[in-house]
């Protein structure tokens, strides 16, 4: 499998003031809300400002330091990567998560920005304008990609990447894998719609939230990434294989600037914070 890569950067305001506590064995623990608005290209060339909001947590000696410095509406930088999560609910349903862990948070001055630097929200959450929220993942399929059309005739590609990730535990290394859904649009999704279980990608894209309601009357949630560049990788050191490459194109790099940000994107009350 391919040598994972997992990086997120977000640059926001703190939506509300970072909650500290601790494990029973003492580790602090911080959580952040974080929010901003992108700028994104629609499908008619126009720019728009989309909004996001994405919750981090930070441990240890640095979630302790900047517990105190922190508040509502302040404007940090964050580095961090993604965590899958999986556990069974209370009903026997087999239930996952996509979280963000910080591995460093900063404290940012705001520039220069056109017009006012923040919005606010229907809650009175301040957002960043003009934020980043970037996301660089390499991984394998665990499924064939699967390509389908909307009603306006926009093409959508979705797959799933699983992400491995090596760290030393008590002195030996351990493995783990994270499992991230991808959205790839138009002329990107027809050109990944060929990529098969197991072809090596990276994954260049927004982090988005999702929900929906469940047969149940449930409302659920969902963290994915909306791809604007996939790149198709070979198989193995130096080589290539079977379905590494979708043969419509022998580019190295499918790219696409212009996502589709009307079409499935939650309401802000929908937000789970």
């Amino acid at each position: 499998m391919a040598r994972g890569l997992n990086t997120v950067y977000l640059v926001g305001t703190l939506t509300q003031a970072p909650e500290l506590r601790y494990t029973p064995g003492g580790l602090a623990i911080l959580q952040l809300s974080v929010g901003g608005n992108d700028q994104v290209l629609g499908d008619d060339g126009q720019q728009r400002e989309l909004a996001w909001y994405h919750r981090a947590t930070l441990f240890g000696t640095a979630a302790e330091t900047l517990a105190g410095q922190l508040a509502a509406a302040t404007p940090v930088l964050l580095e961090g990567r993604l965590d899958y999560r999986s556990w069974e609910g209370q009903d026997g349903q087999r239930r996952s998560s996509l979280d963000i862990i910080a591995s460093r948070v900063e404290v940012i001055k705001l520039g220069a920005r056109r017009g006012e630097a923040t919005v606010t929200d229907t809650k009175g959450q301040q957002r960043l304008r003009e934020a980043l929220n970037q996301v660089t993942v390499i991984g394998n399929l665990t499924r064939d990609a699967e390509l389908r059309y909307t009603q306006s005739g926009s093409a959508v590609t979705r797959f799933s990447v699983a992400v491995n990730e090596s760290y030393q535990a008590k002195g030996e290394w351990q493995e783990r894998t994270h499992y991230v859904d991808v959205n790839v649009w138009r002329e990107l999704a027809e050109a990944c719609g060929e990529l098969k279980k197991g072809d090596p990608v990276f994954v260049l894209g927004r982090l988005v939230n999702d929900s929906w309601t469940d047969k149940d009357g449930n409302r659920r949630y969902t963290t994915r990434i909306e791809s604007s560049r996939v790149e198709f990788l070979t198989r193995g050191p130096g080589g290539g294989g079977a379905g590494t490459r979708p043969g419509a194109s022998d580019q190295g790099a499918q790219t696409s600037q212009k996502l589709d940000i009307d079409e499935e994107f939650p309401p802000e009350e929908d937000l789970p914070f």
